[in-house]
């Protein structure tokens, strides 16, 4: 027990000192740079200071850094891990233990300045789950608690840090049959009242009047106005062109989530240049919202020329954000287009730094046993911020503490 004692201590000191480096220099990748420069068949990436400083061949390695040898396997960006409560919700079922969403605080009945991020936990189990998987980034989403307005959220780097959000706050509604009780019943009701909401935030109403926001509501709504980014989760193609229109009319960058039945009008999100998180799962004709749906979706809107990434599996099954790419890639998307989807165009549609292997751009890579696309091959190492990452979670801690190999401990660790 005591050698093993100092083989763990040795392995931990070793991790830290790698993560802690000053540099990391990675040897012989196949890099996937998502960049106009393509797939690199051997190719050297030299890390300083939580940003790629160079990639090149046979780069000379600095004084101060750590060597990782590739051996040719991939290399990509850091993946992302789509719209999820990850360090919101711990399991779904106990209730106090999920913060994606609000419910009825009282009236006014819409909280458009509800803001998941300030219950973000970097600790939360899920994380790391999804962490050693190569995922990277997620989009932390307010869900429709007791209004179609769920309220706003921000992509956080899964790195264990409190402070590790990018890019701007994203504001979400949801539209459809999954929330039309939360409008009257009726879709027109949906629309009807997010006409008031915006009418109410260019001017605040008359005392007395029956209101849908708190001056802190209308306050958020309009700082959304005039270009700021929107998730509208829909699924029927008849509201998505609505959607179309509404953020056309208001001045709302649209970003579709869902869109089952987004493939019928991919030249109109074509020519509105707004992008589709989509599930490329989603074949079944689950609700009415969803007749339409079809696996080659993903391939569809790629072809329509409509930026798309991928998002469904949710946040406790948030690695599975692969398989998504990957059933894409089997149903006509190209290969390079799945990857795509779950690296550069994320970035894109997000405003973030990173999605892209180049000079420059932040650290937040993962070396891959094999192809990331196919389910056999999994993430050997992943860097975030220039720092390799643990490659631990519950899980695998789990897995150690039962399954153990030294046959010497009591029985009450084997089965």
């Amino acid at each position: 027990m005591k050698a093993l004692q100092w083989t763990l201590a040795a392995v931990l000191l070793c991790c830290h000192a790698v993560a802690g480096a000053d540099s990391l220099l990675i040897r012989n990748a196949q890099l996937h740079t998502m960049t106009a420069a393509g797939t690199l068949a051997s190719a050297d990436i030299l890390v300083r200071d939580g940003r790629i400083a160079e990639i090149g061949s046979n780069l000379q390695a600095p004084v101060d850094s750590t060597e990782l040898d590739a051996a040719g396997r991939p290399v990509t960006p850091a993946l992302f891990a789509g719209i999820t409560a990850l360090g919101l919700n711990e399991i779904d079922m106990v209730w106090p233990s999920v913060d994606s969403a609000v419910t009825q605080i009282g009236s006014p009945p819409m909280r458009p300045e509800f803001n998941v991020t300030s219950a973000y936990n970097p600790h939360s189990s899920p994380i790391p789950v999804t962490r050693i998987e190569g995922f990277g980034f997620s989009l932390l989403g307010a869900m429709a608690g007791s209004s179609i307005i769920g309220g706003q959220g921000r992509t956080v780097r899964l790195d264990g840090g409190y402070e590790s959000f990018l890019g701007d706050p994203v504001l979400f509604i949801s539209l459809g049959e999954s929330v039309s009780t939360l409008a009257g019943g009726s879709r027109a009701a949906q629309w009807m009242v997010l006409e008031q909401a915006v009418a109410e935030s260019e001017s605040a109403p008359r005392h007395g009047d029956h209101t849908l926001l708190t001056r802190e509501g209308r306050a958020a709504l309009k700082g959304y106005k005039r270009s700021g980014t929107v998730v509208f989760s829909v699924h029927r193609a008849s509201d998505i062109l609505q959607v179309l229109a509404f953020a056309e009319r208001h001045g709302f960058r649209a970003v579709i989530e869902g869109g089952a039945e987004a493939w019928m009008v991919a030249a109109q999100l074509a020519d509105a240049e707004v992008p589709v998180l989509l599930d490329p799962l989603q074949n079944l004709p689950d609700s009415f919202d969803m007749l339409g749906a079809r696996l080659d979706n993903a391939a569809l809107l790629h072809a329509a020329g409509v930026r798309i990434s991928f998002s469904g599996a949710g946040t406790h099954h948030a690695r599975k954000q692969r398989q998504l790419a990957g059933v894409a890639a089997a149903n006509g998307l190209a290969r390079d287009a799945a990857l795509a989807a779950l690296t550069r165009n994320p970035a894109e549609i997000f405003g973030l730094p990173g999605g892209r292997l180049e000079r420059g751009a932040p650290a937040d890579l993962v070396i891959w046993s094999g192809d990331p696309l196919e389910l056999v091959e999994s993430a050997d190492h992943v860097i975030l911020g220039g720092r390799l990452q643990p490659m631990r979670s519950r899980q695998t801690e789990l897995r150690d503490r039962y399954l153990p190999v030294d046959a010497t401990l009591p029985r009450a660790y084997i089965h």
